[in-house]
């Protein structure tokens, strides 16, 4: 019998498959739960753990449930119900929703945990798919010191850096904003690539020099050379959740009063993409879009 505490996972996509396989390796019993019910016989069947008949079944047999899931709406559909993750919920009962929320529905969400007798609390993410693999998240943290101090073990094996961000749903803000600085700093990047190659200037060699230079930022790291001048587009983060998550932070500058005229052309620019190649696409395919308008490539590989 395990000493530690039986965590129920909600949602084994392309960031939970990785996060739920570090927990299971570091010896927390596992129950699993996915709109796939085929995907979370596979996780079972590949990694462990069990696989719950129900959210509420879930719910009952875990003390605490992390939920990573596309948006606040499902991870709300996802607690109610008959079977749905409320009506199971043991007293006391920790869920850290890890999706990334948006803020006002996530502290809802926590005033019907408490009613349950439970407590939610925000952990949004950041370092994609590589760093999901590794153990190497950011994670932010929304709730109170008390709570995290309880969970902290749990998402130390998740991620190296755990930074509270204050109350609940503090955390969904932050990474919103997170996304909308990453978001930004792609476009820009992308477009001066372009200039430079129209001028003679090898994309890759501009990379390498970005990298050495205060142009650096994720996108040249991480991004440029892996994913768009490979013409791979493969990084594992959809076009469509960045542009929820561009959206929530708009809502957020709205709610505040706050002038946001370049963040609002940044999330057009996304949006605008995201209804050009249709759905289904990684976000490093935004590419694509100021390629378009330049009437250029920057990959080079060429399209079939």
């Amino acid at each position: 019998m395990s000493a530690l505490p039986t965590i129920g996972f909600v949602g084994l996509g392309s960031m939970g498959w990785p996060m739920a396989s570090l927990l299971h390796k570091a010896g927390y019993p596992l129950q699993v739960i996915d709109a796939s019910k085929e995907r979370a016989e596979a996780f079972a069947k590949e990694i462990g753990g069990t696989v719950a008949a129900s959210n509420r079944a879930l719910a009952a047999a875990s003390e605490l449930i992390i939920t990573i899931l596309p948006t606040s709406n499902i991870v709300e559909a996802v607690l109610n119900g008959p079977d749905g993750l409320l009506a199971g919920l043991r007293p006391g009962s920790v869920v850290i929703d890890m999706t990334s929320g948006v803020p006002t529905i996530t502290r809802t969400l926590a005033e019907q945990v408490k009613a349950a007798k439970g407590h939610l609390v925000d952990a949004p993410v950041s370092g994609g798919v590589p760093r999901a693999k590794t153990g190497e998240l950011a994670i932010m943290f929304g709730g109170s010191n008390e709570i995290l101090e309880r969970v902290r073990p749990v998402l130390s094996c998740m991620g190296t850096s755990i930074t509270p961000t204050g109350d609940v749903g503090s955390a969904h803000a932050m990474k919103a904003l997170n996304n909308l600085v990453s978001a930004g700093g792609f476009l820009i990047g992308v477009e001066a690539l372009l200039i430079g190659k129209r001028f003679g200037l090898d994309p890759s060699a501009m990379v390498d020099v970005l990298n050495s230079s205060t142009g650096m930022n994720n996108s040249t790291q991480k991004k440029f050379k892996q994913f768009v001048l490979s013409g791979k587009y493969n990084a594992g983060f959809g076009l469509d959740l960045m542009v929820k998550d561009l959206s929530i932070a708009l809502g957020i500058g709205r709610d505040t009063d706050t002038p946001t005229p370049f963040s609002s052309l940044c999330r057009e620019m996304w949006a605008s993409c995201a209804q050009m190649l249709g759905p289904g696409q990684d976000h490093t395919a935004i590419a694509k879009l100021s390629e378009a308008l330049a009437g250029d490539t920057l990959s080079e590989k060429k399209e079939k």
